[in-house]
């Protein structure tokens, strides 16, 4: 489990290709005790399991469902990466909770100044806008991030100074792709909804009865 506050930039080091799975090596800052044998990093939003480590580096394996859902296949030697230690029992919790299983790509749309920040309006596949709110939470690679406004195609993001300056989000430009995952309360509601209708089970009105967070109440066009 995650918060989407990226701790630091790496970079990729190495990577070596194999059937169906590559290994990347990456070197970052991170202590040396966040990056034990076994551990869980979020690399741009990606949960992924440290095989080897040495100071300054560690090495990870990306196996064929990750590469087929996410950018990392996509990523060469040289190329920065958004990281996160896992969160530890006791941590401030200052994002949202991150799982680090990403749902799919979005694109970005447009990049736009607001003043010191930047808008960015990213294209969202059209199976995850129902997971997408305004002022709800979102992470792409591996940040979290409040949805400031919705519309048919994606969502649009502001992203102040301190996050483009110690995230790759400062980059990007527009056509880039970035790890999507949408809040985890979300796809839940949703998964619980869909057996409902299906089952006769809980239903909207269900949970506008007992007075759900974001469910609005019966009779509500």
């Amino acid at each position: 489990m995650f918060t989407g506050l990226v701790r630091t930039v790496g970079r990729i080091a190495a990577l070596q290709a194999g059937p169906e799975a590559r290994r990347l090596v990456i070197h970052c800052d991170l202590a040396a005790s966040e990056l034990a044998l076994g551990a869980s990093v979020c690399c741009s939003g990606v949960c992924l399991t440290v095989v080897a480590s040495a100071p300054g580096s560690f090495e990870v394996d990306v196996a064929f469902e990750t590469l087929r859902l996410t950018t990392l296949g996509s990523l060469g030697v040289g190329a920065p990466i958004n990281l996160e230690p896992s969160l530890r029992v006791g941590d401030a919790v200052g994002g949202h909770f991150v799982s680090g299983h990403v749902d799919g790509l979005a694109t970005l749309r447009s990049s736009a100044p607001r003043g010191t920040a930047r808008e960015l309006w990213f294209d969202v596949p059209e199976a995850l806008l129902a997971f997408v709110a305004p002022k709800g939470s979102i992470c792409l690679d591996g940040t979290s991030l409040t949805v400031n406004d919705v519309d048919a195609r994606g969502a649009m993001v502001g992203i102040i100074p301190h996050t483009l300056e110690v995230t790759t989000l400062g980059t990007l430009v527009p056509g880039a792709h970035v790890n999507l995952e949408v809040d985890l309360l979300a796809r839940y509601v949703a998964r619980v909804l869909d057996v409902g209708r299906r089952t006769g089970g809980v239903t909207i009105d269900m949970l506008a009865d007992a007075g759900y967070p974001g469910v609005p109440p019966k009779g509500t066009p």
